[in-house]
């Protein structure tokens, strides 16, 4: 695979030393390396036929690859410049986004809430990870690409719309998660979801219902400095 590769891997040491360099208010904090790999792939495919995941990028010229890790580099911190409560010291942004979270599903699915209320699940210990990773480790690599393209398309779709796809995200599974008894089989279920085999149809009712859910609730996203 593309991103196990030891040059790739040097290529990503690389864009986290310059950004956390240059951004000493955040550091690296873990989860940022997940936030390269849909660029640095999306840049790679014009130069790759095929599924670009598995391809052999050992024959590519060297400005072919300093150029993917140049244009790979400029776009993470663009995107973490609309991010930046997310990596700063204690995450308020995460924080304040999985809050959100809670009070938004309350509202749409208020028997999801009660359950996972009476099952003593806390929403940081599940979406914790979605704040932070953008859902990439809950969806195959090409679904993430096609719900990020969808996010630099909408208005705040990183730091807002997210929102409202996580909400859409865990309601999907309600009916399932509403039978699960306890605790543990609760939390086993939502830390692994059954996405490994999702896709653009997928990804397209995801945002689809999360938008119609934005234009019901439009102002559910708090921000650190206040709400929006």
């Amino acid at each position: 695979a593309v991103v196990s590769t030891q040059s790739t891997g040097d290529a990503f040491e690389r864009i986290l030393y310059i950004w956390a360099y240059r951004n000493p208010g955040s550091g690296y904090v873990q989860g940022i390396n997940d936030l390269v790999t849909p660029f640095y792939v999306v840049f790679l495919s014009q130069y790759v036929d095929g599924d670009v995941e598995k391809a052999d990028i050992s024959q590519l010229a060297d400005e072919i690859l300093a150029n993917t890790e140049a244009d790979t580099y400029w776009c993470l911190c663009k995107l973490l410049e609309s991010l930046h409560d997310n990596y700063t010291f204690a995450q308020p942004g995460i924080q304040m986004k999985v809050h959100d979270l809670r009070r938004l599903v309350n509202r749409i699915d208020k028997t999801l809430d009660d359950h996972l209320e009476r099952n003593l699940v806390e929403y940081l210990q599940f979406s914790f990870r979605w704040m932070n990773n953008l859902l990439m480790r809950e969806m195959p690599l090409s679904a993430t690409i096609r719900l990020w393209d969808t996010y630099f398309a909408e208005p705040g779709g990183f730091s807002h719309f997210h929102l409202y796809v996580c909400a859409k995200f865990l309601t999907k599974w309600s009916k399932l998660i509403k039978s699960l008894p306890d605790f543990q089989a609760i939390m086993l279920f939502v830390q692994s979801l059954p996405t490994s085999s999702w896709g653009d149809d997928e990804v397209s009712e995801l945002v689809s219902e999360a938008f119609q859910l934005k234009c019901l609730f439009p102002k559910a996203v708090t921000t650190v400095a206040g709400t929006t």
